[in-house]
């Protein structure tokens, strides 16, 4: 089984200079294996975390991107891009194929993206069912086509103890299973997946 080093190239010049004086650029090396998705890869990822992210927002979304990595994944700027998605996944041409975002936005953004991208996720840090009742009745394009992936807060508050600006980790799924080897200790935890509408 072979492994291939892939780099996130940062946002360009101008837009880091703009982040510069707030966000926190974290360095993650990561060896994924995802039998689920059978990627098997070594990513070298530079992150910005914004002083407005929670330890558990930024590892949420660290994660997705893991979870999801594929060729055209990619982060957006964060509050410097709020039209885009936290994670999205492009073609050759740039047409947006997959739009994920983290946390919990709202209807009418889901809505508006359902309409953008073929395929639209959640990965949430926060109680699925809380998320689920809110968007409930609401107007969203759709809805029942959008994942929530709800990930294991006792793993996330776990990892929030540990969090450092460079990490190296191994992360393995399996059957949406999470293993997370840090620092000599391995961490287990779930990413549950729900529907936005009910059946």
């Amino acid at each position: 089984m072979s492994f291939r080093r892939r780099g996130l190239v940062l946002p360009s010049a101008p837009l880091l200079s703009s982040m510069a004086l707030t966000a926190t650029i974290y360095n993650l090396d990561v060896e994924l294996s995802n039998v689920d998705r059978n990627v098997y890869e070594s990513l070298s990822l530079r992150i910005a975390r914004q002083p407005s992210e929670t330890p558990e927002y930024f590892l949420t979304r660290a994660l997705a991107y893991c979870l999801e990595y594929t060729e055209g994944i990619g982060f957006s700027g964060g509050i410097t891009e709020p039209e885009l998605p936290s994670i999205f996944v492009r073609d050759l041409t740039g047409t947006m194929k997959v739009w994920i975002d983290i946390g919990h936005p709202d209807a009418a953004r889901l809505h508006k993206a359902n309409k953008a991208a073929p395929r639209v996720a959640i990965y949430t840090h926060k109680d699925p069912a809380q998320l689920l009742r809110s968007y409930a009745g609401e107007k969203i394009f759709k809805a029942e086509s959008i994942d929530l992936f709800a990930m294991d807060r006792a793993l996330l508050a776990e990892l929030a103890e540990r969090l450092d600006r460079r990490m190296k980790l191994g992360l393995s799924v399996n059957e949406g299973q999470l293993y997370i080897d840090l620092g000599g200790k391995t961490f287990e935890g779930v990413v549950e997946r729900h529907s936005l509408v009910s059946p």
